[in-house]
């Protein structure tokens, strides 16, 4: 049977912010956040990191976006080389609260709208979260030839060249929203205690039971 959908997880980006650290490979509980992005799309025919070589699981594809750090709109073209199925979720690698209920939404809200290229999750303060979304492959395609040459286009060039569908996320108890995203080491902070927390919640375990991220002194 042929897949439903494939992934591309962006994870290149010249990681300034993270003084240079591989930030795909950082971790949050036990897994990087790589690993859990890659676990989100689990269900994904192909799954393709784009990015520099790191650490994935057997199956996955990386390669690499040229040049290197051309920006998310580049990456995608690059992604989609390997891709097969007529949709395409696309990912940013440092996503380490997406689950697998939000990309099943995604591709069920584009499978719904017909006249949709693309679906987009948007955030509660309405805004677009562009590295969270369920394209169809063959108009993105034409949408990205139309704006090569790619290095440096914004995501939002791309999204204003294609017809998009919207969907809101209801609020799930205490939940992480999924396009909590680590841009700064205060981000990978707070998603680490936000991580902590959340797991006592759903495991029920005290709180010296659930295993710091930070490193023992």
């Amino acid at each position: 049977m042929a897949a439903r959908y494939d992934a591309i997880v962006l994870a290149g980006g010249r990681s300034s912010r993270m003084s240079g650290q591989a930030k795909p490979q950082l971790t949050i509980g036990e897994a990087t956040m790589l690993e859990h992005v890659l676990l989100a799309v689990r269900g994904a025919g192909t799954r393709v990191v784009v990015g520099p070589p790191q650490p994935v699981a057997d199956g996955v594809l990386v390669i690499q976006e040229q040049p290197a750090g051309s920006g998310p709109v580049a990456g995608m073209s690059a992604g989609l080389v390997n891709i097969s199925a007529p949709t395409v979720v696309v990912v940013a690698a440092d996503l380490p609260f997406l689950a697998p209920e939000v990309i099943d939404r995604l591709v069920a809200a584009l499978g719904r709208s017909a006249g949709a290229d693309v679906a987009l999750v948007v955030d509660q303060s309405g805004r677009d979260q562009y590295l969270l979304g369920a394209w169809r492959v063959a108009p993105l395609r034409t949408a990205l030839a139309r704006l090569a040459p790619l290095p440096g286009r914004a995501m939002g060039e791309l999204v204003r060249a294609v017809n998009v569908t919207r969907i809101e996320l209801p609020a799930t108890g205490d939940a992480p929203a999924p396009w909590i995203d680590v841009d700064t080491p205060a981000d990978l902070d707070r998603a680490r205690a936000t991580h902590r927390t959340w797991t006592r919640t759903q495991t029920g375990l005290s709180p010296e039971k659930v295993r710091s991220d930070r490193p023992q002194k």
